[in-house]
This record gives C-alpha cells, sequence and structure tokens, in this order.
C-alpha cells in the first residue's frame, strides 16, 4: 500500500441479533482509526447465511451504531437501509453475481476446480485417511479426475451439484505482518483445498471478504482474533487474484469475569442490553476503547475528539481484555453526573415514563434541576432514576404494612401530629433542606421524641414505609399539600 493511498476500513457484521458489544468495539476502532488518518469508515452487511440471517437484525444492528454515534460514509443508509456510496451493493445477499465472476476466473486459470463429491463421500476419505495415519492433519485434495468446466457445465445444467473449490498449488509458509500481534507464520500444511462456492451456490465467508475488500479498496482491516485462522486462506485468494492485501489487524478476545469468552452466560452482552438498563453510549464507547488500547496519555475519561486525535494501532494489546461491570458502571456514573441537568432529564424521562411514574412537578425546570441536583449523585445509571423518584409520585404513595410496627409506637401520634403542623405553617410551597431540618427539630422538641423513634414515624409520613428514602432529598421535591395529604394518611394508620 502506498503512503499516499486514502485509508478505507469497514466494519462487517452478519445481521443474527443485537449488536454484541465486541463487535461494536471492532467498529468504534475501525471508526477511530478512520477519523484519525482521515479516511472513510464503511459499513457492510455479511448476510450469506440464509438461515440465520435476517432484514429485521440488520436493522436492529444499525439502530446500535446509530445509538452509539459511530456513523459510516458508505454502505445501508441508517434511514433507508438503500444502499450509498459507489462500491454497493454493500450487503453480501445482492453480490452473488460478483463471486461467481470471481469463482469463473479462478476456474478458467486453473486455480479452482468444481467438486462433485458428496458431503457423504469426503467423510470416507477423511476417515480413511485418518485410519492410516491418526496423527496427520487431513486435508481435501483434488480427486484423481478433475472434471472439465465443459463437462462439469453439462452435468450441472442436468441437475447434479457441485461446489467449487480452490486449488492450494503448493504448500509453503506465509507470513502475515499483522499490526496488533507482529508476524504471524502460517505453517505450509494449515490447509487443503478449501471451498469457494458451495454446491447449493452460496459463497463461503473467507471468499466473500476477499472479494469485497479487494473491491471495496480496504486498506487496513481490524477484526476479532477469532479471524485469524481465516487469514491464511484469504491470503492465498489475494493472491491468485492479484489483488493487493490490506494491511491485518487481529484485535484481543473480550473475557467475562471467569477469564472465558464473554457469553450471554455472563449477563449483558448487546449493546441493545446496555441501552435498556441506562448505560450511556458515549460511557460505553470510553470503556470499549480502553478494552484492549490504551491511551498514550493515560486518560480514563476521554472525549470524542480525544479519542481520534490519539488513536494509533501501535497501543492495541494483544492480550485478551477483560469486561469489568463495575468498572463501566462507575465510568456510566462519571459520564452522568457531567451531563446538563436539561440533557440528563431528556435521558432520564424515558425511564421515568416507561416505569408509569407520574410526577406533574416535572414540568418545571427549575424542579428538575433541584430533583437532579439531589439525584445524581445516586445514580450510576439512568435506570437508577426510577427508585429515587419513585417516593415523589402522589400516586404511588401508600402507607406499607412494614409501617405497622412504628405507627403502633406511643411516641408516633405526637411526632406525626407535631410534624403535620411544622407543615401546615411552613408558608412556602416547598421546603428546602434547611426548612426541612428546622421542622425536624421543631417536632423532636414538640414531641419529645429522638433518634428512631423521632425519624422513623416521620420517614413513614413523607414515603410511607418507615425505611429507605433520606428525607432530606426526598421533603424539598414534594409540595405542601403532597405533605399534608400524606401526613394525613399517616395519622388515620395510627393504632
Amino acid at each position: 500500500m502506498t503512503a499516499s493511498k486514502k485509508v478505507r476500513v469497514r466494519f462487517a457484521p452478519s445481521p443474527t441479533g443485537y449488536l454484541h458489544v465486541g463487535g461494536a468495539r471492532t467498529a468504534l476502532y475501525n471508526f477511530l482509526f478512520a477519523k484519525h488518518n482521515g479516511g472513510d469508515f464503511i459499513l457492510r452487511v455479511e448476510d450469506t447465511d440464509l438461515e440465520r440471517s435476517t432484514e429485521e437484525s440488520m436493522k436492529m444492528q444499525i439502530s446500535d451504531l446509530k445509538w452509539l454515534d459511530i456513523p459510516w460514509v458508505e454502505g445501508p443508509n441508517p434511514e433507508t437501509f438503500e444502499d450509498m456510496g459507489p462500491y454497493g451493493p454493500y450487503r453480501q445477499s445482492r453480490r452473488k453475481e460478483i463471486y461467481m465472476e470471481h469463482a469463473q476466473r479462478l476456474l478458467k486459470e486453473d486455480r479452482a476446480y468444481y467438486d462433485f463429491r458428496t458431503d457423504e463421500e469426503l467423510e470416507a476419505l477423511k476417515a480413511a485417511a485418518l485410519a492410516s495415519d491418526p496423527s496427520k492433519q487431513y486435508q481435501v485434495e483434488a480427486p484423481a479426475q478433475v472434471v472439465s468446466i465443459a463437462d462439469a457445465e453439462k452435468r450441472l445444467a442436468a441437475g447434479e451439484k457441485a461446489a467449487i473449490r480452490f486449488r492450494v498449488r503448493e504448500k509453503r509458509d506465509y507470513v502475515l505482518h499483522d499490526l496488533v500481534r507482529g508476524d504471524v507464520t502460517f505453517p505450509s500444511d494449515m490447509v487443503g483445498d478449501f471451498v469457494c462456492i458451495r454446491s447449493n451456490g452460496m459463497p463461503v465467508y473467507n471468499f466473500c471478504c476477499v472479494v469485497d475488500d479487494a473491491l471495496m479498496k480496504m486498506t487496513h482491516i481490524f477484526r476479532a482474533e477469532e479471524h485469524l485462522p481465516n487469514t491464511l486462506r484469504q491470503m492465498m485468494l489475494y493472491e491468485a487474484f492479484g489483488y493487493e492485501m490490506p494491511q491485518f489487524g487481529h484485535l484481543s478476545f473480550i473475557l467475562g469475569p471467569d477469564r472465558q469468552k464473554l457469553s450471554k452466560r455472563h449477563g449483558a452482552t448487546s449493546c441493545n442490553d446496555y441501552r435498556l438498563k441506562g448505560y450511556l453510549p458515549e460511557a460505553l464507547n470510553n470503556f470499549m476503547l480502553l478494552s484492549g488500547w490504551s491511551s498514550p496519555s493515560g486518560a480514563e475519561i476521554m472525549s470524542r475528539e480525544q479519542q481520534i486525535a490519539e488513536f494509533t494501532p501501535d497501543r492495541f494489546n494483544s492480550s485478551p481484555a477483560v469486561f469489568d461491570t463495575v468498572k463501566l458502571e462507575w465510568m456510566n456514573g462519571q459520564y452522568l453526573r457531567a451531563l446538563p441537568h436539561e440533557e440528563l432529564w431528556k435521558r432520564v424521562e424515558p425511564f421515568l415514563r416507561d416505569a408509569g411514574l407520574s410526577l406533574p412537578a416535572s414540568s418545571s425546570a427549575e424542579w428538575r434541576d433541584q430533583a437532579l441536583t439531589i439525584f445524581k449523585i445516586k445514580m450510576n445509571t439512568l435506570a437508577d432514576a426510577v427508585p429515587l423518584f419513585l417516593p415523589l409520585d402522589d400516586s404511588r404513595f401508600a402507607i406499607g404494612a412494614e409501617a405497622a410496627e412504628t405507627l403502633g409506637w406511643p411516641e408516633s401520634r405526637a411526632v406525626l401530629e407535631a410534624w403535620r403542623g411544622q407543615v401546615a405553617a411552613f408558608a412556602g410551597e416547598r421546603m428546602s433542606e434547611a426548612d426541612f431540618d428546622a421542622a425536624q427539630n421543631a417536632v423532636k422538641t414538640a414531641a419529645g421524641a429522638k433518634g428512631k423513634n423521632l425519624f422513623m414515624p416521620i420517614r413513614v409520613a413523607v414515603v410511607g414505609v418507615p425505611h429507605g428514602s433520606e428525607l432530606k432529598m426526598v421533603v424539598p421535591l414534594l409540595s405542601k399539600a403532597s405533605l399534608l395529604k400524606r401526613a394525613d394518611a399517616a395519622i388515620a394508620g395510627l393504632k
């Protein structure tokens, strides 16, 4: 690759479900690399697995990428899903003619052949080879007599099925100069003749990737470590076609806390899982960035601009990264609390709405600002807002069964009546924290109660239960009318 060639990278997911965080990290790395180098980031959909790939999954993954704010300049349009860019189609299921043209090139150059052998025949050959020498790795080789192209076309026209298999002409070592792992040597006997086009007419992954990456002019390919074994076949195909090979970088695995490959057994693994749990996309991006790459400045909280400025492949770590959910939650809390209150409320409100909370006071910007100032210190995710705001919903207020003991204490009547008197005498619409402290001290004096005999009856009169919410956080957000109504309910519940 010449130094002047424009950087072009791609993310090429299979649309079989929501976007996995490992895939999202791959997309992020490619995007940042492109932006750092003034290049293009392309989205390609690898949907040749007809049994598992769905249109719905493709749209789900595009939605996840949009949520993460990882935009692409070519690929399916994020709104219409139609192709945008000069090298389409960008969905492999729509490129079958292109793949077949390339397969025909290999056939004509004797780099591939039609293989009419059935799966049963190939399994029998493998069993026989292993029986004669169990220590030797079995590799598929061409049949003794390869069917000519003319004869193969006649048999295909008659209804027979055949795969198109690449012919490995020579056994020699291949060396990959990997941008993450350094030089990787593939032994000469690692693969035998391999399938390019299945007998059902569908191309295989390795074949599609080479054709697409070459025609779409990819200069660099950053992908998961699990694809490393595929690279030898792809190197052979690049060589056979005479295409210039991109530079490869194989990214480290992401492991769960048990140091096994991250999977559903570890809990949330898709970006949508984290969206529903109330994580911020910018926090998840920051966390994923540092799961396999490190900042040269040592920074942990990084703006998108800083990420782009610092992102270079020499900072990749080839060792597996452990997905630390505790650190992710901490980082999300940092991002959440740094948001302006107007933006934070926009993100919190859907969670409150989905929980069915009724908060008429939230129409006031002043009330929202006060509520977020009080509550955000206890929030690490947007979902954390729901239990914090729940006590403010008058329609949810009720005296809980666990309040019965507290309401049976001898001091409770005096405390509750004194508390109601303080609320009724308050001249404003809402108490401040200082107003509440003063009222509570007045109740303490009037009722002659202290400790839990003071605090717990008041808490019942404010939130309906003797334990839980900090009153100095809740009371300033409740109107005088609401406090009076709740105090009356508590007094009515006295034994």
